[in-house]
């Protein structure tokens, strides 16, 4: 264990004057965000992109709206390297080390493995990763800030359904890696398309670090699958593009929300080639919505990103939901702390967050936040273009956008 706290990087994000707990405005007790994120290890530049993004948040709310109720926000950032030893290390550290207020923790693997310290201490935890299995029983104080990958797979069936032609059912085929991230789409996958007329024809998964993925996808032409739906990361959906080719496979490819990062447009140069299509729960530069437009003045005023991009969005969107947990918990309990951030989390009724985020809900019972999803188009340009309004998948039709 001494080993592991020994390689945690520990970052501090206090913006604006702070001296030993004192401020231009006296002495002013700060709150305390924990997030263990994966900035080195793979997908780091996921993980990079989403402390980004929540640090330039923390930074707005303290620079621009003096904090909440005077309070700034300190932002606590440990490595993890994906790894789960360090994730748990992190967490505990967190909770009796550096008494935080709330958490983010990051992959699926690591917000299992935490989860028992996070109940233990009765921390409020939003989790980057929207595996459903987060939120499987019992699910106090571990939150979702959108709909979990159950959700992305229902958006996926639902649209293949919608487009597909002729009169045979849709033919699907998972491509995923052989770990907790990865695994999260197949159960719901199975389970929805033995309801909708659809056929699973095969299940090919595979360790992280495989860099030909040819002999998977030869198994899945061979069984006909037409639809591959992915959970992997960018880099190896650039592999599994390059693998396509090589053995001269086309099928229609689908991914989850986590299927792009800035340097998937950098590898994937001339091999996206606009093929892929993936659930995208969030608000787009062409929706010229309030949220989009803060996102635009962040990028302005801190210089991180210059363009949209999907982990940056996500590190503002839980950097937002933990600021208003921390506005409704002043206003209502006259204090802000473990218990009445818990507590105000599950007071949000269709909370809005200017367009960047479907509306949040959070009662005892789901943790969910939402459950409102839609398709879009992955560009090689970078763009993301709606293919879908947003819609409930099982509940509501799909109005196709062209």
């Amino acid at each position: 264990m001494k080993g592991i706290i020994k390689r945690l990087v520990v970052i501090t994000v206090v913006t604006g004057l702070t001296w030993f707990g004192l401020t231009a405005q006296g002495e002013a007790k700060t709150i305390k965000v924990g997030a263990a994120i994966n900035m080195t290890g793979p997908a780091s530049t996921w993980g990079q992109y989403h402390a980004k993004g929540q640090q330039d948040y923390f930074r707005y709310v303290n620079d621009v709206k003096g904090g909440v109720a005077g309070r700034r926000i300190e932002m606590i950032l440990v490595d993890t390297g994906y790894k789960v030893p360090e994730a748990v290390a992190a967490v505990r550290k967190f909770a009796v080390q550096d008494q935080v207020d709330m958490i983010a923790t990051w992959g699926a693997g690591e917000g299992l493995a935490a989860k028992p310290i996070i109940q233990q201490y009765k921390i409020p935890t939003l989790n980057f990763s929207t595996s459903w299995e987060i939120l499987e029983a019992p699910i106090d104080f571990m939150y979702l800030p959108f709909g979990s990958y159950r959700m992305d797979c229902y958006a996926v069936i639902d649209y293949i359904r919608t487009i597909h032609k002729g009169k045979t059912r849709p033919r699907i085929g998972l491509l995923t890696y052989n770990n907790a991230y990865g695994r999260s789409i197949h159960q719901p996958t199975r389970d929805y398309a033995a309801r909708q007329q659809v056929d699973i024809v095969a299940i090919e998964e595979f360790p992280p670090k495989t860099v030909d993925l040819s002999t998977e996808l030869l198994r899945l032409k061979q069984k006909g699958a037409e639809y591959v739906f992915m959970q992997m990361l960018p880099a190896t959906i650039i592999t599994t593009f390059k693998s396509a080719d090589r053995i001269g496979y086309s099928p229609q490819f689908f991914g989850t929300w986590t299927s792009t990062d800035p340097d998937f447009f950098k590898m994937g140069k001339g091999l996206i080639r606009d093929r892929l299509n993936m659930q995208f729960p969030g608000g787009l530069p062409s929706d010229n919505t309030a949220g989009i437009k803060l996102m635009k003045e962040l990028w302005n005023r801190y210089r991180t990103v210059d363009k949209f991009d999907a982990a940056y969005w996500e590190g503002v969107v839980i950097g937002m939901i933990m600021e208003r947990a921390f506005i409704r918990a002043q206003q209502t309990y006259k204090e802000v702390n473990r218990d009445t951030i818990n507590r105000a989390m599950e007071s949000f009724r269709n909370e809005n967050f200017d367009g960047l985020v479907p509306n949040i809900t959070y009662t005892q019972k789901d943790h969910g936040a939402s459950f409102k999803a839609r398709m879009v188009r992955v560009r090689e340009d970078g763009a993301f273009v709606p293919l879908t309004n947003f819609y409930t998948p099982g509940k509501e039709k799909i109005k196709l956008i062209k």
